[in-house]
């Protein structure tokens, strides 16, 4: 058994964690504060190919797989959370959706804009009633000749208060539940879009968060992705991909938040030495450690599953649900060795905390996955 990664990858990783230095971690904190990824950044990350990573060269993409993109993501969440969701909701889900479901044209046209970084997009599928059930969809799209007319609204799309292309999730016959919901893409520029005021969050702050509109939106019907009633299977694939990357950002927070507490715990001195040396600290330390092999030996044995193309729809529900709660423990033992300064917005184990609460709540809550796991154990087996 091989678990090495490839000298691609390799070099990729390096690449990515010597920007992440240089260009992210020194803002980090005013990311967080000013609560914005600067639009420099994310050009920065465009120019050196980072919304490009998992796709095929032929599209514009990096062609490093599954694999790649997650080892991007957990380099640059290592210094920031909404840098790298900023990142992901454009490729991991937004692109992603596209490569998935859209036909060659579709490809051909969207993907080498959104590669590039001239085109960011989003994933437009919770809506106020419809969060963990989407088959009770209200946003509709009705046919009307060539072209589809789409009324609703969506709920804490990320991105989506300056992304170009919007994919949206829509019922074309809401008498079918999930079966008869349909994906789009929408362009920003398309008269009736509106962007609602960005969310107040608890964590992630940088990243944008907002409510979409749409009123009487007219689209043609090359904008239709996949068929019509297939939206579900397309929404459900994409979000097995962005699955992963979550886990990756996890990873990434996890190694962090354990670096500076092994740090801390060197240089903090209690009783005449540092904390570390205490047997408590110790547990905690190693309890971080082993939390953080078993996310990553998860995360990468099923990109890897992926990168093959396997059906990885239970394992990267198991990703998902592993590897934020295990960021959770992570991220708690973190703070309670910094003490009192663990508190403090002074360090940056307090902004970890923060960031990762919404981990086992977004990309399908941790219930679902639960559901999800157990109804692939009881028809499949082991």
């Amino acid at each position: 058994m091989d678990f090495t990664f490839s000298p691609e990858i390799e070099i990729l990783r390096e690449m990515v964690r010597q920007f992440t230095d240089q260009e992210i971690r020194p803002i980090a904190a005013e990311i967080d504060e000013k609560h914005e990824v600067p639009r420099s950044l994310i050009k920065k990350m465009a120019e050196i190919g980072m919304f490009g990573i998992p796709f095929p060269e032929e599209y514009g993409g990096g062609g490093l797989g599954e694999t790649g993109y997650v080892v991007a993501a957990e380099e640059i969440t290592r210094a920031c959370f909404s840098t790298a969701v900023t990142l992901g909701a454009s490729t991991s889900i937004g692109a992603m959706a596209i490569y998935l479901g859209g036909n060659e044209s579709q490809k051909k046209l969207w993907l080498p804009k959104l590669c590039s970084g001239e085109w960011m997009g989003c994933y437009a599928l919770t809506e106020a009633e419809s969060g963990s059930d989407p088959a009770s969809m209200r946003t509709t799209a009705v046919r009307d000749g060539g072209d589809w007319i789409i009324n609703g609204s969506k709920i804490w799309i990320t991105n989506g208060n300056f992304a170009d292309l919007i994919i949206l999730f829509a019922s074309t016959d809401r008498a079918l539940g999930a079966k008869g919901i349909t994906c789009f893409v929408v362009e920003r520029e398309r008269k009736g879009v509106r962007t609602g005021p960005r969310e107040r969050k608890m964590g992630q702050c940088g990243s944008s968060t907002c409510p979409l509109y749409f009123e009487d939106v007219r689209i043609p019907d090359a904008n239709r992705i996949g068929n019509i009633g297939e939206g579900f299977k397309v929404a459900m694939k994409t979000l097995d991909r962005g699955r992963l990357g979550l886990g990756g950002n996890c990873l990434g927070a996890s190694k962090e938040c354990l670096s500076l507490s092994s740090r801390y715990a060197s240089e903090r001195q209690q009783f005449g030495k540092p904390i570390g040396e205490q047997q408590s600290i110790q547990n905690y330390l190693a309890d971080m450690a082993t939390d953080i092999y078993t996310i990553e030996s998860a995360v990468y044995r099923t990109c890897w599953m992926c990168d093959q193309g396997m059906n990885v729809n239970r394992e990267s529900a198991m990703v998902k649900l592993f590897a934020s709660e295990g960021l959770d423990r992570v991220v708690d033992l973190a703070v309670q060795i910094h003490g009192g300064m663990g508190y403090s917005r002074d360090f940056a184990v307090e902004r970890w905390y923060r960031d990762a609460r919404v981990n086992r709540i977004y990309e399908g809550t941790n219930e679902i996955q639960r559901i999800v796991i157990a109804r692939d154990v009881l028809k499949k087996g082991i």
